[in-house]
């Protein structure tokens, strides 16, 4: 059945997915890198600053909090994952 065990496995992969997202293989490609520009009528500008600026209110808001919140996991959760996902292959090697 489904459990607390098997949630924490599912928050942790999910975490471990964002983490290793490459920002110039993939994030830069579907617009959502935090250099990824764009060229409008004014020349080029910073995608990026565009949304916090709030030049870009239909999608800037969900879609600027989603880059924030990636760019946060990949930088502050990669020492912590390490210890975390050492911790659960122990635990499914010892307890199985």
């Amino acid at each position: 059945m489904f459990g607390l065990g098997k949630l924490l496995y599912v928050v942790v992969l999910v975490i471990n997915g964002i983490a290793v997202l490459s920002e110039d293989r993939f994030l830069n490609r579907i617009g959502w890198g935090s250099t990824t520009t764009t060229n409008n009528g004014n020349g080029i500008q910073n995608q990026f600053n565009q949304f916090q600026t709030g030049l870009d209110n239909n999608e800037g808001s969900i879609k600027t909090k989603l880059i924030n919140l990636i760019s946060a996991v990949r930088t502050l959760m990669r020492i912590p994952l390490i210890a975390v996902n050492i911790a659960i292959i122990l635990y499914e090697i010892i307890l199985g």
